[in-house]
């Protein structure tokens, strides 16, 4: 097996790792998705209302910090 191969195999892995596997959690709560412009581009994107709460309870916890 060659290293390319082990090194494709690897960085597929963590790609697939890194999409949640859920489909359905939606962005991270982060300073930059949780400001102002960042918050207007992310809550259309989010397919229910529990989902879309869970994410904004997450960025106020985050702005109380």
């Amino acid at each position: 097996m060659s290293s390319k191969y082990i090194a494709f195999v690897i960085v597929l892995s963590g790609t697939l790792i890194s999409c949640g596997g859920g489909g359905g959690g939606g962005p991270e709560a982060n300073s930059t998705n949780c400001s102002g412009a960042g918050m207007q581009s992310i809550l259309p994107t989010f397919a229910n209302e529990a989902d879309r709460q869970a994410f904004i309870d997450k960025c106020q916890s985050l702005a109380g910090k």
